[in-house]
This record gives C-alpha cells, sequence and structure tokens, in this order.
C-alpha cells in the first residue's frame, strides 16, 4: 500500500494545494469565503481557476464539470474539456473564472416536481466554495449548487446550505448568552453506510437485483443472521481486499475512512468516516456510494445499497450522526464539568428535544421511501415513530429538572438549578444504546438511524439543522431580553421539558406496547411513505422553512410531489419486474418441474409401483402454480388501475399493489422449496449470501 499521509487527499485541491499554489490575498480571500459562508470576491475567481486547470493538469485530468445532486438521489455530471483554440488556431488548455462559477447544464431531464415544464431547460450550476474540488476519472469535478432559470432550486445541495447558514445564526445568538463570541457554527455529520457485497455473477442472473435492487422473490436460506456469527467477524480475504482497495481510493478523494466491519447480516458490511461539516459529508458520502460500486465490480462483486435487499435478515441503513461545532473547537452537545458549562449544555439540548418533537413529521419524511418502508420497524433498524433516547442518566437529570426534585442518589446532593448550583457531571459516555431508537444520544452526538442506505443525507440534515436552529431562535429572542439571566434559563428549560417530554423514550421501540404509548402521547406513526408525504407542506412546515429561508411553499411543494412520484415509479417497476421473472421463469420452471414429475409418476404406474410421493409433489406443484397464476393476474389488474393522481397513485401502490406483489412472493417462495434446485431459474438466498 502507498504511504496514506502522502495519498490522502492527493486528489483534492485543498488547503495544502491553496496554500502552495495561490498568491496570499487570493488564498485569505478565499479561505476567508469558506470559513465565514461569505460570497467569494468575483476579482480572485480567474486566478483560482487558472490555479486549479494547472493543479488537474497535472494529475492528468482533460475535462471539467461542474458536480451536483439534483433531486434524483444520485449525483449528475457534464463534461467539458479545458481544450481551447487561441487566435492562431493552436491548442491551449484554459479554464477561465466564469467557468468555475457558474455552468449550465439542461435542466428539463431531472425531476422538478412542477417546477420547470420540459420546454423550460434552462438551469445553472453555482460553484461551492465551501466544499473543494476533486479529481475523479480524469475529470475535475466542482461541487456546486443547481437552480433553475428563475432561480427555483433544483437540487439537494442549496437547502442544506442554507439550513448551515439558518443553525449558524441561532447558536451563535445562543452562546452568545453564555459570553462567547463565536463567528460560525457549523453542524457536522458522521454518515455510517451499510451496504451488500453479493457475487456478481448471481447478481447477472436476478432481473429484480438488477432493476430495482432488492429481491422481489426468495425463499429464507435454511441459516440466515441466526447464529449472529457474521456480526464483527473475521473478514473474508476476499471481502477485506475491496475493502482495502476501497480505502486507497476514497482516501485519495480526501475521504477520512476509518471503520469497516461485516455487519449482521450474511454479505453485509459497514464503512464509517471520520466527521466532517454537513455539506462536505453530504458530497463525501455521494462519493462513497459511487467508488464503491466501482470497486466492487473491480473485484467481482455487485455493491447492493438497497435499504431490504433480502427479506427477513438486516437491511441495511445510513446512521447520520450529527453535532455542532464551534469555529473555535468546541463540540456544543459535549456535557460540561461546570454549572455554566452544563446550562449551556442543557440548553442546546432542550432545543433538540423541541425541535424533534414539533418536527417529528418532517424527521419521518425525510427518510420516507420505497426501499427504506421495508427496513423500518424490524432487524435493529427503529420504527416509524420517532422518538429520542437520552439514556438513564440524562433522563434523571430531566426529570430532577422538570419536577424540582434533586439528582437522584449518587449524583449530587443539590437541586438543580442551571447556572448557578452544581449540576452532575456527566460523562461523555453517559447511556447505553439503543438500537431501537430512531434518534439517540450517544455522548457527545445523536445517532439518527431511520436514514436509509441509499439516500442522499442532505435532505435529512435539512430538516434537522432547520427545526433546531427553530428552537434555538425562539429560545435566544426570549432569554436575551431577560432581566435575570439565569432564572428566566431555568424556567425555560423547565418548561420545554415538560412541554415535550413525550418524545422522550428509553425502551423497546418494536414492542406493541410502546406503539400504543406512542398513540396515546400523540406521536405520529407513518409506517407507509404516502402517509408521511402528504404532511410535508402542512402550514407549520410551511413556516418554519419560510422562517429561515430555507424553502419556498412552492418549492417544498415540489418536493412533496417529486416524493410521492418516485415512489409510485419505485413500486411500479418491482411490480413488472416481478411479473416478468414469474412469468417468464419462475411459471415456466415449475411447470418443467412438474411436468416430470407427472412422467415419473406414468412410467410407475407401468411398472405397477407406487408413486405415492410423486403424485402428492405433483399436487401440490399443480396447486400453487395454479394459486400462483391467479395471484399474478390480480397484481397485472392492480397494475393497470393505477388512479392518475399524484397521491392518489401512490396510495394505489402502498396499499394495492405491494399486497399483491406480497401475495405472488408467497407462492412463488413455496415453489423455490419444492421445485427441483436444477430447475429453478434463478440464484437463491443459498447461493447469494453464502458465496465462497
Amino acid at each position: 500500500m502507498e504511504n496514506v499521509p502522502a495519498m490522502f487527499a492527493s486528489m483534492v485541491f485543498d488547503d495544502h494545494v491553496m496554500r502552495q499554489m495561490l498568491p496570499k490575498g487570493v488564498y485569505l480571500s478565499l479561505k476567508k469565503t469558506m470559513s465565514e459562508a461569505s460570497a467569494l470576491d468575483e476579482d480572485v475567481a480567474d486566478v483560482v481557476a487558472a490555479a486549479m486547470k494547472d493543479w488537474a493538469v497535472s494529475k492528468g485530468a482533460t475535462h471539467f464539470t461542474h458536480w451536483f445532486q439534483p433531486m434524483t438521489g444520485v449525483t449528475a455530471e457534464k463534461h467539458d474539456s479545458f481544450l481551447s483554440l487561441d487566435k492562431n488556431g493552436s491548442v491551449i488548455m484554459d479554464f477561465s473564472g466564469k467557468e468555475l462559477i457558474k455552468g449550465e447544464p439542461d435542466a428539463s431531464s431531472f425531476p422538478s416536481g412542477g417546477l420547470r415544464a420540459t420546454f423550460e431547460a434552462r438551469g445553472y450550476t453555482a460553484w461551492d466554495p465551501t466544499s473543494y474540488a476533486f479529481i475523479k476519472d480524469d475529470t475535475l469535478c466542482i461541487p456546486t449548487a443547481f437552480c433553475s432559470y428563475t432561480g427555483q432550486i433544483l437540487d439537494k445541495k442549496t437547502p442544506l446550505l442554507r439550513s448551515m447558514d439558518a443553525i449558524s445564526r441561532q447558536a451563535v445568538r445562543a452562546l452568545a448568552l453564555f459570553g462567547k463570541n463565536v463567528k460560525r457554527v457549523s453542524a457536522t455529520i458522521g454518515a455510517e453506510q451499510e451496504y451488500f457485497l453479493i457475487d456478481k455473477k448471481d447478481y447477472a442472473k436476478r432481473l429484480d437485483l438488477k432493476l430495482t435492487g432488492r429481491t422481489v422473490i426468495g425463499a429464507p436460506a435454511a441459516k440466515g443472521q441466526e447464529k449472529e456469527d457474521h456480526y464483527f467477524g473475521s473478514i473474508r480475504p476476499r471481502v477485506k481486499a475491496f475493502m482495502a482497495d476501497l480505502d486507497q481510493e476514497l482516501w485519495k478523494l480526501g475521504i477520512p475512512a476509518k471503520t469497516e466491519h461485516n455487519e449482521v447480516a450474511p454479505c453485509q458490511h459497514e464503512m464509517a468516516p471520520i466527521f466532517d461539516t454537513a455539506n462536505k459529508a453530504t458530497d463525501a458520502n455521494q462519493l462513497t456510494m459511487e467508488v464503491m460500486k466501482k470497486v466492487a465490480d473491480r473485484h467481482g462483486f455487485a455493491c447492493l445499497l438497497h435499504e431490504k435487499p433480502f427479506e427477513g435478515i438486516n437491511g441495511s441503513g445510513k446512521h447520520n450522526n450529527w453535532a455542532l461545532s464551534s469555529d473555535e473547537g468546541e463540540n456544543l452537545l459535549d456535557p460540561g464539568k461546570t454549572p455554566g458549562e452544563n446550562a449551556q449544555f442543557l440548553l442546546f439540548l432542550t432545543a433538540i428535544i423541541a425541535a424533534v418533537d414539533e418536527y417529528q413529521d418532517l424527521l419521518r419524511i425525510s427518510v420516507a421511501s420505497a426501499g427504506n418502508d421495508h427496513r423500518l420497524g424490524a432487524n435493529e433498524a427503529p420504527p416509524a415513530i420517532v422518538s429520542i433516547f437520552v439514556g438513564q442518566e440524562l433522563d434523571d437529570v430531566i426529570s430532577s429538572i422538570v419536577g424540582d426534585k434533586a439528582v437522584a442518589a449518587g449524583k449530587s446532593s443539590e437541586h438543580i438549578d442551571i447556572g448557578t448550583s452544581v449540576l452532575p457531571k456527566l460523562s461523555k459516555d453517559n447511556s447505553d444504546r439503543n438500537r431501537t431508537s430512531p434518534f439517540a444520544f450517544t455522548g457527545n452526538k445523536f445517532e439518527f438511524r431511520m436514514p436509509g442506505s441509499s439516500f442522499n443525507i442532505a435532505c435529512t440534515n435539512v430538516m434537522l439543522n432547520t427545526a433546531v436552529a427553530d428552537s434555538l431562535k425562539r429560545f435566544c429572542t426570549e432569554l436575551e431580553g431577560a432581566s435575570d439571566f439565569n432564572k428566566a434559563l431555568n424556567a425555560l428549560i423547565k418548561r420545554e421539558l415538560i412541554a415535550h417530554r413525550r418524545i422522550l423514550f428509553n425502551g423497546n421501540g418494536y414492542s406493541r406496547e410502546w406503539e400504543e404509548e406512542a398513540e396515546r402521547r400523540g406521536l405520529s406513526n407513518y409506517k407507509k411513505t404516502p402517509e408521511a408525504l402528504i404532511h410535508y407542506c402542512d402550514d407549520k412546515n410551511v413556516e418554519l422553512f419560510k422562517r429561515h429561508g430555507v424553502y419556498t411553499r412552492q418549492e417544498m411543494e415540489s418536493r412533496m410531489e417529486i416524493g410521492l412520484e418516485e415512489y409510485r415509479k419505485a413500486i411500479q417497476i418491482e411490480a413488472s419486474a416481478m411479473l416478468e421473472m414469474l412469468k417468464r421463469q419462475v411459471v415456466p420452471s415449475a411447470i418443467a418441474f412438474s411436468k416430470d414429475v407427472a412422467l415419473s409418476i406414468e412410467a410407475k404406474d407401468s411398472i405397477g409401483i407406487s408413486a405415492k410421493g410423486e403424485r402428492s409433489l405433483c399436487a401440490e406443484l399443480s396447486s400453487d402454480i395454479d394459486s400462483l397464476y391467479e395471484r399474478i393476474r390480480v397484481l397485472e389488474k392492480d397494475l393497470s388501475e393505477v388512479p392518475s393522481g399524484i397521491y392518489e397513485s401512490a396510495r394505489w401502490c402502498a396499499d394495492r399493489i405491494l399486497a399483491s406483489m406480497d401475495a405472488c412472493r408467497e407462492k412463488a417462495d413455496d415453489l423455490e422449496r419444492i421445485v427441483d434446485k436444477s430447475y429453478w431459474p434463478v440464484p437463491t438466498y443459498s447461493d447469494i449470501l453464502f458465496y465462497v
């Protein structure tokens, strides 16, 4: 392996490169833009562009692209070469500040949710100078935002940047209450990425995996994850080689891949990076998913990022570890050692609790998809009910504040009087972990476990940043005018914890008792994506984003429409793939096997030998084939009768088509269990999950 420090970020136009290649004044101007999220001075753009081009060409790059994140959930890029002609017709390599700052890709074919008509094609990309440019596949990639000709946002990055500004503004205000003068507070993210690796040859034989990312038929293998032997188990040499190659590719791109291990399900693995600011972490995670697939292909694997590729075993999530960090390097979610530090910590903790409670629907919306619906609620994935786990120690502190009682025995003998009396010293790892909790405090950060493995994490962090910013704004407005700050702070924290304590839950999120209790508490429980998405544009949500300049109502309506359309399309593609597999593969294979069983019966009958077993098998085969074909007809009918309305069609898919697919799968899987393996047309779970 190459020298890691020398390799790391070798394909990134980062601070080290900028210091070397830019004049000091230009460098300082660009750094100010990056650190304060301020506008870039136009007069430095040409200098930056020229240096960026020279560096990229020295690394073998021939093209550049504005790399952006449209509403497809994946990234997009249009490549232009550096090639240009001078006045004498000679070829030169050129890249201007104008080309760096702004691009113009066609916007007509990207999802817009009604914001743009097909004939309204013009769209713009704008450089995000707070995220480093990088080289991928001999192309200089410039991270950018994407908007329409009329200025409406068509991407996932722009609202993320807006939400980061919003939470920074309010967190700076909150810190000022404690005498701290900081310029910016950043939301920082560590996105744990789960994925499956399966043999590429098996993948190629499964139409469902190729078209949908998940298996729409497939009986359980005799062994699944019951023995729990795969989790943190010894990594197979073939997989280890993939991981080593992946690390190198990510490190070259400046992505600090840190942790890798086997996950719970067979063939399932995880990669976790070091924390970074929210926009850089989002860019890095999008790149990580792309690189994973490319590296997997080189090693004879297919990398599956679907949330539930295989029924009956763990699905894959993307745990969104979220914290707040000041430009002084202070983690605002670190419990303090002094009364003042604890008061600050509890103010931010209370703001988060209030935000998650008030906007639990938005957090559920941010993780809503056809794939994630299959995952949520089982096999270590949290349920659809949003709640917060804080652990026993913090729960004791909250109970003491709410009840004006002394801290639990062994913690402190004094009452909690925030900012004036001694709060119990909170250890960094002050809680156990709760794998069924959607939103868990894990010592100095919150782990939001609901996002699916294929998700762009921008949406989740837009919701979280904006909701917490709103709580902080409300709190700061109240406290800034208080004559007695400590008294007002005590009263505010107590009042807000009483009002929002219903969102706190430390128990088993899978239990029926919790579902009933959550309903009594008035918590939402949107088990299917359409149920959640229809609340996107509730008045309180529209007003939230309007207050902080993150979305307009029209932009929110477009995202709701895109989400419902994506859901409908995903289900319809899955249903169509299932029908093709059932009619062209499963049923013909079962018929061929039943014919040979019938011929065996006929042969035995001709010589007077009993064929009781064959008769029973043949009858079972015929019954299952007949039943499956009846269910196929129902699925075809449901698929042909999808309503035209956006919400109505999504609900039809959720309620009718998925039920018909489940019914078809039940019979197809019954047939898989009795049809001779040599007849079965696709690799089974035993084949796929337990390769050498």
